[in-house]
Order: structure tokens, then sequence, then C-alpha cells
């Protein structure tokens, strides 16, 4: 974009004003681009982590060991097994608490992990708010340089007797640059924010049925445990 010969010298003959715009615009699509890319692998990563290991999850592993493992690696726990740890850790700790209750176990289990679900979103929409405004803002701000530009060029006009449109050409074509560059840094912008939440949603998703899963399988080990200890003491 800026190698351009012709654009650089544009830049270059550009008033203040513009010039600001321009590196403005500039700056935000890089910032923008960076976002995307690193937004792109991270939920990448989450999703093959979360496949990762719902498949060893629902190979019939024991969960202890399951959860062992995540807790010599909390550093690195993220998405589904984060809500797993979370979830598990507070079952576990109420469930050696005596005459703890399965509704009042269960309640504290679902709260721990819809908490981590939140911690996890959080960390999904990061930097999304930033592309919502580069995305909302930046053919304004390229409207306002065009405009500002433009203005200039006129008022050139008016200290000469007689206006030609090789006189008028080169001030407006150094304006509409603003807007092209609000363009070039808002449609990447929106384009992206708009995928990033459709993937962010689906995660969401997954994330609350596997909650629900996994709720339905610590509720039925909680009303077995009492039985196999009756059986184990030789009561049934």
């Amino acid at each position: 974009m800026i190698y351009d010969t012709g654009l650089l010298s544009y830049f270059i003959h550009a008033s203040f004003v513009v010039k600001c715009v321009m590196l403005i615009l500039i700056s935000a699509s890089v910032f923008s681009w960076t976002y995307i890319l690193q937004r792109s692998f991270y939920l990448r990563g989450v999703r093959q982590s979360a496949g990762k290991f719902e498949q060893s999850f629902w190979s019939g592993e024991d969960l202890s060991r399951i959860y062992a493992h995540g807790d010599r690696n909390k550093g690195a726990l993220e998405g589904v097994e984060a809500i797993f740890h979370a979830g598990f850790k507070e079952f576990l700790r109420f469930r050696k608490q005596t005459g703890a209750s399965t509704p009042v176990v269960m309640e504290n289990t679902t709260r721990a992990m819809r908490v981590a679900q939140m911690r996890e979103q959080e960390k999904l929409e990061t930097h999304l708010p930033f592309l919502a405004i580069v995305g909302s803002t930046s053919p304004y701000v390229g409207l306002f340089g065009t405009v500002w530009g433009i203005m200039q060029a006129f008022r050139a006009l008016a200290t000469v007797q007689q206006a030609t449109v090789s006189m008028v050409a080169p001030g407006i074509a150094e304006a509409l640059i603003a807007t092209a560059l609000g363009l070039f840094a808002a449609i990447p912008a929106v384009i992206a924010y708009n995928r990033f939440l459709t993937d962010i949603g689906r995660l969401m998703n997954r994330f609350d049925a596997f909650q629900e899963e996994f709720t339905n399988i610590l509720i039925r080990q909680s009303q077995q445990t009492p039985a196999e200890k009756m059986e184990a003491e030789g009561v049934i």
C-alpha cells in the first residue's frame, strides 16, 4: 500500500491533518491484523485442546486421573479442561465435608464451572473490542481526513484567478486516500470480529453442553457412592 511511489508522494504532499489521519489508520490496520492473527491461532488452539480433552474424557478414563493430570499443569489449562478442573475440584472439596447433601454439592460445583467458563469467555474475547472500534470508526476517521483535504484543496483554489482540473485533482486524490485507508482498516476488522463472535458462540455452546453432561455424571456418582459404601459394609 505505502510502498507505491504514487501513494507515498500523495502522503508526503498531504496536509498535516490528513497525514495524521493516515498514520492513525495505518497504525489501526497494523494492530488489527496483529490481533486478527493472534486470535485466529488462539481460537484454533482452544478448539484443538477441547477436542483432545473430550476424547480423553469420554474414553472411560478415571476422572481422578484426568483431574490429577490437569492439576500438574494448571498454567496450561484452557477451555473445556479448565472448566472440568474447576468443577471437579469443587466437587471433591465438598464431598469431603460430612453432611454435605447432593444438591448442595452440585450447586457449588455448577457455580464453580460457571465462573471458570466466564473466565474462559473473557480470555476468548480479548482484543475483540478493539476490532469492533476499528471496524466502526475507521471509515469515519478516513472520511474526516477526506473532507479536510478537500476543504484545503478548494481553499487553495480561492487564491487563483482560473481553476483547472489539474489544480484540483491532486488535492482531492490526496484526500481520498484517507477514505481508502479507513476502508482498508475497517473491512478486515469487521469481518474478523463477526467471525470470531461466531466461533466464540460455538465454543460457549460446547462448554455449556459439556457442563450439563459432566453435571449428570457427577450426580450419578453422588447417588451411587452411598449405596456402594453400604454394599461394601454388607448392609445391602
